[in-house]
């Protein structure tokens, strides 16, 4: 293993490392607005079916990988409605695309964020949001300037975990956009083709160092903002 490691990054390795952190980072970046929308929703308000909207949002981590993947390809598929219209209108192609890798690696890491968030959320004295309130503050600005600040690193700490996760997305990736190199062809798929071929096990091993490098390193992010974020809410 030792000597995998001594081995320079090919270029089709260091194509895979790229495109997985460009397609985590626009997962992470589009998601976070939506998660904290519904994150606060779920933890501050009652409304009829918040329940059903909890099983959607949590749905992708109990569904096998591969099916969110054909339901995300009978959807957004190019002869599907509402991929068809997205090309037709926006020109936006998401089928076998890096953009579709994006999309799938959004959804997939999308009940971790607002798990985070939501955790974070409730930890906050709604007490704090009801004072401000009465001083005429709005809905909005309450959320902006007393409820954002205090829960800054669960915020953090959620986009972490969806990053992580968008890195390590497969299954439903590779259902609804292949494993194209260059295109969609993101770490694990790389993974995956390098261990298809003979002497692809090098090239497979350091990108799995790499993964774990990477996925530790969130982790231990997250889990730092969390208690970080425990501790302020607390006053401690």
């Amino acid at each position: 293993m030792t000597a995998f490691l001594d081995l320079p990054l090919s270029p089709a390795e260091w194509m895979a490392i790229s495109l997985s952190l460009k397609v985590a980072l626009w997962a992470t970046v589009l998601s976070l607005p939506l998660a904290v929308l519904l994150a606060w929703l779920l933890a501050r308000r009652e409304f009829w079916g918040k329940q059903l909207l909890n099983g959607l949002v949590h749905l992708p981590l109990i569904l096998p990988p591969v099916v969110t993947g054909y339901l995300l390809l009978l959807t957004f598929g190019r002869r599907a409605p509402v991929g068809a219209w997205l090309e037709q209108t926006f020109g936006l192609v998401l089928a076998f695309r890096w953009t579709g890798a994006a999309l799938a690696a959004g959804i997939m890491g999308f009940p971790l964020m607002v798990r985070a968030i939501r955790l974070a959320i409730e930890a906050v004295d709604p007490k704090l949001e009801q004072a401000a309130s009465t001083l005429g503050a709005s809905r909005l600005w309450v959320f902006a300037t007393v409820t954002l600040p205090l829960i800054l690193p669960g915020v953090i700490a959620g986009a972490l975990l969806g990053f992580a996760k968008a890195m390590g997305e497969f299954g439903a990736t590779i259902t609804f956009v292949s494993n194209i190199p260059g295109e969609t062809q993101t770490l694990p798929s790389a993974i995956y083709a390098f261990l298809q071929v003979p002497g692809g096990e090098a090239a497979a091993w350091r990108l799995v160092i790499l993964s774990v490098i990477i996925a530790m390193t969130a982790l231990l992010l997250s889990e730092a903002l969390a208690r970080r974020a425990a501790k302020r809410v607390s006053g401690q």
